[in-house]
């Protein structure tokens, strides 16, 4: 074994024999890993000039993005990266950078970035010749601000993949959609993508094709294909695509679904590797509660009828109108509290379904007159609408909706708290978002390209919350930990919307049909306008640090100006259950309770063990691990989040293996009752679950 796997893997051996920490060994790791394994593979070059133009040369980099500005600015942005004088916490931060992000020689054995190199070419490239974006570029990514993994290790480089990794796709009811869709899946998922697919659509099993009765084969053969695709195109052999399925629960296949990712389900039936979802509205938990059953329908029938697909369609509006039309086949009923069960007996097994709660997203969405959320992607947290894509034959020309690509980046909550300007920060970050969203072209999903092109959706997040309530002595889930989150996803939803406002009015262009939002409207802002100012406890003004307080009367111009000017962006807020990149800054992942305080990793044939941010002997009490947080103190605080994120937050439930059905349906129902949106995984302790590679941001 290497020295410094060694030194890093005794952390874990001391800790787990005598309960104490021993964090210089970690440290000792670090400076053996840089000894041993990078300053050996490191390209030494004379100055700037010089590493600048090889990597142009050899065709490291592209060439026209460099060519935008002078070579005495690059310089002098190398200059301001290094005179931060960053240094890895940890020693996984450190080995997960140049394992997985820093470029490499091709034949993989010189290493030709250090941190600080890919920072400034991720700030040049995506600065596009603009000189102060470039400059507050390096200035929030060296203190605060985290691009999601695909644009962090794309940009600049000339063999790249694309910037953004996560779709969203709507099924229609016909051969043509569903070939279509297959299609776009593999294409997306050779990109690097996660794609999610709606089949809410599809007839279900046994219903009549062109009037002749049980011909069709429902979703499960088509999510099999699904499957199929994402196992075929595998990003060149490194790893299996990843796709998610959503369906209603009213949705006459259901059983099935539910069933299909059960370890002894049917093979007819079962989904080995693809990700199921369900829809929820809410009169099933109002079914549920009266203890009644629930009737499920075929889409056919409310097409045919109506007029209109069933994911258009709110079932809560019309579920007593849909029992009442004798056109409307009642296809089953089932009693709600054991259809239920058996979605929770799922979860339990599998980790699966993951739920999404339409009336909770719906019914808030600043958009609603535009059109319907209809589903969420492969982590939960974008929920952005959609209009479904019109495929004809090959002599017809396609009427192409709205589908969505995921563009995602996250703000270090710790790292925030100190910068000089909060808002600065915030706007350094949307403008970068927006950028990869101006950068990027999926020329082969029509649908996807029209909606990024029309809508300019982001998705800001943020990240190390756990880790930010230690230092500051606070425990997560307790009053002034849901306050505080309160107030900075308060701010963080406060700037962006100034950062969008500003960009509209700058470059006269608002995102399509803005006129008919919430926004245009100014019905958007009356919960702030209106909202009581409560006063703060001493330890939550001080954890917030330089992150500022948003008064009603802030908000109140901030509505004037949105309402003359518009928003560039129809999206601005998700968060995402960060990975890779939470390492790399040593963050606590996302918003969520640290799992482990002493995390091990397992990569090939090496352990790593990452220690969780600021962790020490003295403080150990407060990282309480996410098994032993109170479920309801979590939801409460993704709660008083998610009021302020206009998309999802991946919401991930920890439970243990004595915990009952009843007990989850409690915690899913409370969830839902607070207004959450989402709901990703539900993980068991000791329990191994597949990982969600495209949003682990």
């Amino acid at each position: 074994m290497k020295t410094y796997l060694k030194l890093n893997n005794d952390v874990l051996n001391r800790y787990s024999t005598t309960g104490l920490l021993e964090l210089e060994k970690d440290r000792e790791a670090t400076r053996r890993y840089f000894l041993e394994y990078v300053n050996v593979r490191l390209r030494y070059f004379i100055d700037i000039e010089e590493k600048i133009r090889y990597l142009v040369d050899e065709g490291y980099y592209e060439k026209d993005f460099i060519d935008m500005y002078e070579m005495d600015f690059i310089k002098m942005l190398y200059k301001k990266a290094y005179d931060y004088n960053f240094r890895f916490p940890s020693f996984m931060s450190a080995s997960k950078f140049y394992d997985s992000y820093a470029m490499k020689s091709r034949d993989g054995e010189e290493i030709l970035e250090k941190y600080e190199d890919r920072i400034v070419i991720i700030a040049l490239y995506l600065a596009q010749g603009n000189t102060v974006l470039a400059k507050s570029s390096v200035e929030a990514m060296m203190e605060a601000y985290q691009p999601a993994t695909p644009t962090a290790l794309n940009s600049g480089k000339k063999a790249r993949g694309e910037l953004v990794s996560c779709f969203k796709l709507s099924m229609d009811d016909s051969m043509n959609s569903i070939a279509e869709n297959i299609g776009y899946c593999l294409e997306l998922s050779r990109l690097g993508g996660g794609v999610g697919v709606n089949l809410t659509d599809l007839r279900p099993l046994g219903d009549p094709i062109k009037e002749i009765l049980n011909r069709a084969s429902g979703v499960i053969p088509v999510a099999k294909l699904l499957e199929n695709s994402f196992s075929y195109s595998n990003q060149l052999g490194q790893r299996n695509g990843s796709g998610v399925v959503y369906l209603n629960i009213f949705h006459a296949d259901i059983e099935n679904f539910i069933s299909s990712k059960k370890p002894n389900a049917d093979d007819k039936i079962r989904l080995a590797t693809l990700s199921t979802g369900i829809i929820i509205p809410s009169i099933f938990f109002d079914l549920m509660k009266r203890d009644k059953d629930i009737v499920l329908f075929s889409p056919y029938d409310i097409f045919k009828v109506y007029g209109k697909r069933m994911s258009e369609i709110s079932i809560s509006e019309m579920y007593y109108e849909l029992l009442d039309n004798p056109k409307i086949r009642k296809i089953k009923r089932l009693n709600a509290r054991r259809l239920y069960t058996e979605v929770k007996k799922a979860q339990f097994e599998s980790g699966y379904p993951f739920e999404i709660f339409d009336d909770n997203v719906n019914e808030v969405h600043p958009l609603k007159n535009i059109g319907r959320v209809k589903m969420s992607n492969l982590c939960t947290e974008i929920l952005q609408v959609q209009e479904t894509s019109v495929i004809t034959d090959q002599d017809q020309p396609n009427e192409y909706g709205l589908d969505v690509s995921c563009n995602l980046g996250s703000i270090d909550i710790h790292a925030a708290s100190k910068v000089n300007d909060f808002e600065t920060l915030i706007d350094t970050a949307m403008h970068l978002l927006t950028n990869v969203s101006q950068m990027t072209y999926i020329k082969n999903v029509p649908s996807v390209a029209k909606a990024n092109r029309l809508m300019h959706s982001v998705g800001l997040g943020c990240m190390n919350l756990h880790g930010h309530l230690v230092t500051e002595g606070i425990m997560y889930g307790s009053k002034d930990s849901i306050d505080f989150m309160d107030r900075f996803m308060e701010a963080m939803n406060y700037y962006s919307l100034k950062s969008s406002m500003e960009m509209a009015k700058e470059k006269a262009e608002t995102f399509y049909r803005f006129e008919d939002s919430d926004y245009a409207s100014g019905s958007y802002f009356d919960q702030y306008v209106n909202k009581n100012e409560e006063e703060l406890s001493s330890a939550v003004l001080k954890a917030l640090g330089n992150i500022p307080i948003i008064t009603n009367k802030m908000w109140e111009l901030l509505k004037e100006d949105v309402m003359e000017y518009g928003l560039f962006h129809s999206y601005r807020l998700a968060i995402a259950p960060t990975g890779s990149i939470s390492y790399i800054r040593s963050c606590t992942a996302s918003i969520s309770p640290c799992t482990e305080r002493v995390e091990v990793r397992d990569y090939a044939d090496s352990r790593t063990i990452y220690p969780m941010p600021h962790l020490t002997n003295e403080n150990s009490h407060l990282y309480v691990e996410a098994y032993d947080v109170d479920p309801y103190d979590l939801i409460d605080l993704y709660a008083a989040s998610q009021k302020h994120v206009d998309q999802g937050i991946s919401l991930t439930l920890y439970v243990t293996d004595n915990w009952t059905t009843e007990q989850l349906a409690k915690v899913y129902i409370y969830a839902w009752v607070k207004g959450i949106k989402s709901v990703y995984y539900v993980r068991q302790r000791l329990q191994s679950l597949e990982e969600c590679v495209a949003c682990q941001i």
